[in-house]
């Protein structure tokens, strides 16, 4: 097995599953990011076979204890029915790997590329599940505090008094001023497309690029600087990308030979 520090920043043009047994050792990762190949939605020049199961078990093997995976997956509709992969999948990670689903998010785009009709069965489908799973309770979470608060800046008028259990009065003690912004919620609105997901205009040669901005929360979210993170199908490079900007290592896997160059120009390789 290859110490991991021979593996740190760097990208393999190989099956994950070869990256993860040969070159990657146990409880070596703090942050798994990705967006798998669900449902065959799209080819990826029928250059894959997803193992999921065997892809689930080694990645919950390489992580480290409170070490976090973001596993963002949607479903197909096949005969106006969902397929319901990613619950299953999500179980999988719980039930069969021993990892907690520390939370269900939802990454919410701006637009889709099938939008309802008046005549239709459905309404517009513009998002996809982000599954957090955690291996014990999360080693690091550094809540993004953008949500504006109504009241900011407001504490108690006065001296305030509650009646304790005796049915004396009591003072009641001063809170601190309501802060400017709190965490939040877990429903993460992003601009998608050309120009949006991310600032290199080869990326747009991948079909599905994982948008920039996206990487870049769940990255200042789940780790610290210095901090490894792993992405099994590397696609456009984003999250090694973002990942090298923000000061953690990176580790990618990308099976698919065509999309080299353009991780190998969004790296500076």
């Amino acid at each position: 097995m290859t110490h991991i520090n021979e593996t740190l920043n760097q990208y393999y043009i190989e099956s994950c599953i070869d990256t993860l047994e040969n070159r990657i050792p146990d409880n070596s990762l703090d942050l798994v990011l990705t967006s798998p190949p669900y449902d065959d939605i799209r080819s990826y020049n029928n250059n894959y076979s997803f193992d999921f199961e065997t892809i689930a078990k080694l990645l919950s093997q390489k992580l480290k204890q409170g070490g976090v995976i973001v596993w963002v997956v949607g479903d197909a509709t096949i005969k106006g029915s969902e397929t319901g992969t990613s619950f299953k999948q999500a179980l999988y990670f719980k039930n069969e790997c021993g990892l907690r689903l520390h939370d269900t998010m939802l990454f919410e785009k701006n637009t889709t590329s099938f939008p309802a009709r008046r005549t239709g069965k459905r309404y517009s489908q513009i998002f996809e599940y982000m599954f957090v799973f955690s291996k014990g309770i999360p080693a690091t979470a550094n809540l993004i505090c953008d949500k504006p608060n109504r009241w900011a800046g407001t504490t108690n008028f006065g001296q305030k008094k509650d009646r304790g259990k005796n049915d004396e009065l009591v003072n009641v003690k001063k809170f601190k001023p309501i802060p400017d912004f709190s965490p939040r919620n877990n429903i993460w609105k992003y601009t998608t497309g050309k120009g949006f997901s991310g600032t290199d205009d080869i990326a747009y040669q991948h079909p599905a690029v994982f948008p920039e901005p996206l990487a870049h929360d769940h990255i200042i979210t789940w780790t610290n600087a210095g901090d490894v993170v792993y992405d099994p199908f590397l696609g456009s490079g984003t999250v090694a990308k973002v990942a090298k900007q923000l000061g953690r290592n990176f580790i990618g896997s990308e099976i698919n030979a065509e999309y080299e160059h353009i991780i190998k120009e969004r790296l500076n390789f």
